[in-house]
């Protein structure tokens, strides 16, 4: 039975949490008071290595070789889990297959566990000259979603059982703008200004009907000091083979390291230990890339040796913003965005209408900061039926009474334009 708008504010707590908070007058806020998953090691480790293969596969999809690129596997799975979790039938398989399974019904634990034990990564860490800095990696969930939607309650707790994510009611039917501008400003608090504006203008309208949307923020000093190197800029070989001069950082000592036939690894750490930089240099990035999948990264990581190792790496800052369903749609993951089912979430026809993303680090001698976020809107599917008509054309028109067929008036179009 469909909830009323009534009842589904009854059903829920309207209260604040770490993750649900907001200042924004134009929200109204509501969290389901279903008990968070117990977290598990094992299933964070499974989450995220279902992650890793998703996020390579898109990747591979989304990079051109010779330009900058960054994504967030993490902020894009944990979007598409919080999907995944009222999705049913043939939508929910393609999520299944796209995700590697992460956010399937029997591995449930996988993210909630990921994103409990990555909170703890939170924390203040003293250097070797005792000095303070903050270790900030913060996620943050949030589903917007129409004023008066009827949502089922299992999808509600599911939410914020797995995702930690409280509700936020705003109004697409009668100012989509202003709805719009409240889930980019909650973005950009949740990234500390990194990404000021992850919905694009158009991406939602009144047709939508719920914005489901992760952000990710990270900032992490270097465990060891980098400097610049020499007295200037060092030369960097494109892939063309052309030069350009950049400014280079250097830093040595034991460190994690790794190498095959075509290329090298080290493991950059943070302070800390917990949190660090896999760094990958083949000979040839295209056809590293072509080849890289979750199951070879995973071998690099397991190569890993501790050697004294001499790094140089440029300071850098990349940015990308990417529509992900064309790329969703090569991996199989197609009825989302059409003949959806999500009827775990409401009896209302919704499908997948935007899927955006952008992601953005920093990296210098201090350390690096990034943040991404990712939007899934889902908009009321249009009315079809079995067969179309569409009177494109010159045609016929009766206007008739049905008891007796009387027509009363009787004509056809030949010329819409044309006023007679």
């Amino acid at each position: 039975m469909r909830q009323s708008a009534l009842s589904l504010l009854a059903a829920l707590s309207v209260a604040l949490s770490g993750c649900a908070g907001s200042s924004d007058p134009r929200v109204e806020l509501a969290v389901s008071q279903a008990s968070p998953l117990p977290m598990n090691v094992g299933a964070a480790r499974q989450g995220a290595a279902a992650l890793n293969a998703m996020g390579l596969d898109l990747f591979g999809e989304l990079a051109a070789p010779d330009q900058n690129a960054v994504i967030s596997p993490l902020s894009i799975g944990i979007a598409l889990g919080m999907a995944r979790a009222g999705a049913r039938g043939t939508t929910a398989d393609e999520i299944d297959q796209v995700m590697h399974d992460a956010a399937a019904n029997g591995n449930a634990a996988w993210l909630a566990s990921l994103g409990r034990e990555l909170a703890l990564r939170n924390r203040t860490v003293t250097d070797e000259e005792e000095v303070e800095h903050e270790i900030a990696v913060h996620l943050a969930n949030a589903p917007f979603a129409q004023r008066g939607l009827s949502l089922h309650q299992a999808f509600l707790d599911d939410l914020a059982a797995r995702f930690g994510a409280g509700l936020r009611l705003v109004d697409y039917v009668s100012d989509s703008e202003e709805a719009r501008q409240a889930i980019n400003g909650w973005v950009n608090e949740q990234t500390r200004e990194r990404i000021p504006e992850l919905v694009p203008d158009g991406a939602i309208d009144s047709m939508t009907r719920l914005v489901l949307v992760n952000a990710v923020y990270l900032n992490a000093p270097w465990a060891a000091p980098w400097s610049r190197a020499g007295s200037g800029p060092l030369e960097f070989t494109r892939l063309d083979g052309s030069n350009v001069s950049v400014p280079m950082m250097i830093t040595d000592g034991r460190m994690p390291y790794a190498e095959g036939d075509d290329w090298q690894a080290v493991d950059l750490a943070y302070l800390g230990g917990e949190l660090a930089m896999l760094l990958i240099v083949p000979e040839d990035l295209r056809s590293f890339e072509a080849e890289l999948d979750g199951d070879r990264l995973s071998a690099i990581v397991d190569a890993l040796d501790e050697r004294q190792t001499l790094v140089t790496m440029p300071r850098f800052e990349v940015e990308t913003q990417a529509d992900l369903i064309p790329p969703l749609k090569s991996f199989g993951m197609s009825a989302a965005f059409g003949d959806a089912d999500f009827s775990g979430i409401s009896d209302e026809p919704l499908f997948v209408s935007a899927v955006v993303h952008q992601a953005n680090i920093s990296v210098d001698e201090k350390g690096t900061e990034a943040a991404a976020a990712t939007a899934i809107a889902m908009a009321l599917s249009a009315p079809h039926g079995d067969v179309e008509v569409h009177a494109n054309r010159p045609f016929l028109f009766a206007v008739r009474d049905r008891q007796t067929g009387a027509v009363l008036f009787l004509g056809h179009v030949a010329d819409p334009s044309q006023n007679s």
